[in-house]
């Protein structure tokens, strides 16, 4: 795991026009202490104040500040031959536009600040009456629209990493936001998986609690045994219901050990079957070996479709019905439930969330399911799952 990198120091807003203040201001007091160069002070003094002044605006108005500082550097040059400390108000004022402005309004301050170099260096050759010689005003063209240009350069930089770093915290918020919603997508298909699962439980093994529960009512005046076997079918029934419920709830449970048993299978089919054939029903079963083999969640689905599709035999086929029960592993699980019962167009009446349920489950392993009634009479459910 990588060492965690401490975030860069930043001035708040705050610390931001605080500094701002400090450096207007630290610029001013030599003006006000020192004197100024020319014939005339007061000039110098206005002009001065006309540079420094605009720099506690810099950050916020920086294509205004700069505008005021270039139109007094401007009248500097007319009325005055020499150079004053306010001047370095020019850099300033150029590296706040390239930083806290837009690429045009920075590019077209560079360009006057070059300008400016050349206008600054003629003027000033001819204050101290120095010759206007190439290389002189080459040599101090140059060194002037160094300074300028570096100001530029600075404040450009600052302002494309500000931009690249607002791009990094915006796509690391997108990033979180789909990561969340990615999480309520995962935590809204298990839930709906445990609600599949909670259904599949609770509606066969009630179905088989009722349906022993009346044959233990009409046969208990007449085979006390028969009542009695059918109470413990209902016993058995909802014992394993119960089990299987506690351990679909564990599984709400993160990071807990459940310690119920594992999802039933293809070996778990035959309880099926032998419970259809206890509550009554004529059942003709063609299974696979326990032995074979095929990945756990068709197996699963696979024992779903059976036992919804036995529940609804249960419910909606009327009294003592023929049913055919197949599954058949080859290159794909093919599994199949029919019955000759009353109840064909009634199953769930395709409202339920039972053949939703066995929809869903087989459509998520690539599979196919189709689900009604039979020429003839009775209700047909298969299921194709890949292998």
């Amino acid at each position: 795991m990588e060492p965690h990198q401490p975030r860069p120091w930043r001035l708040d807003a705050r610390g931001q026009r605080l500094f701002d203040v400090l450096l207007a201001t630290g610029l001013l007091l030599p003006v006000t202490v020192y004197p100024f160069y020319g014939d005339d002070g007061s000039l110098s003094a206005v002009l001065a104040l006309g540079q420094l002044v605009p720099l506690y605006w810099r950050r916020h108005h920086a294509v205004a500040v700069f505008s005021v500082v270039a139109l007094a550097s401007a009248a500097q040059a007319l009325l005055i031959d020499l150079p004053l400390w306010s001047q370095v108000a020019f850099p300033i004022a150029t590296y706040s536009v390239a930083r806290f402005s837009s690429p045009l309004p920075a590019a077209a301050a560079l360009g006057v600040g070059v300008c400016a170099s050349v206008v600054a260096t003629i003027d000033w050759l001819r204050g101290i009456d120095a010759p206007l010689t190439a290389p002189s005003v080459v040599t101090y063209t140059v060194a002037l629209s160094a300074v300028v240009a570096t100001a530029w350069a600075l404040g450009t930089l600052g302002r494309i990493r500000h931009a690249y770093v607002e791009a990094l915290v915006e796509r690391g918020e997108r990033i979180a936001r789909e990561a969340d919603q990615r999480a309520e997508l995962a935590a809204s298909a298990e839930r709906s998986r445990i609600a599949r699962e909670m259904h599949d439980v609770v509606a066969h093994g009630l179905s088989v609690i009722v349906v022993q529960a009346d044959g233990a009512r009409y046969a208990a005046a007449r085979d006390p045994g028969v009542a009695t076997r059918a109470l413990e079918t209902i016993a058995t029934t909802g014992r394993e219901s119960l089990t299987e419920m506690r351990r679909l709830l564990g599984l709400l449970r993160a990071g807990e050990e459940t310690g119920w048993r594992p999802q039933p299978g293809l070996a778990e089919l035959a309880c099926l079957v032998e419970d259809a054939r206890a509550g009554g029903a004529e059942v003709e079963a063609a299974l696979p070996e326990e032995t074979t083999r095929v990945p756990e969640g068709v197996a699963l689905t696979a024992y779903r479709v059976v036992q919804e599709s036995l529940s609804n035999v249960r419910r909606h086929a009327g009294p003592s019905p023929h049913v055919r029960v197949s599954v058949t592993a080859g290159p794909e699980l093919v599994v199949e439930v029919e019955d000759d019962g009353r109840g064909a167009g009634t199953a769930d009446d395709h409202r339920g969330n039972g053949l939703v349920g066995m929809r869903e489950r087989v459509t998520v392993h690539g599979g196919t399911f189709t689900a009604g009634p039979r020429p003839g009479g009775g209700f047909r459910v298969a299921a194709r799952l890949p292998l």
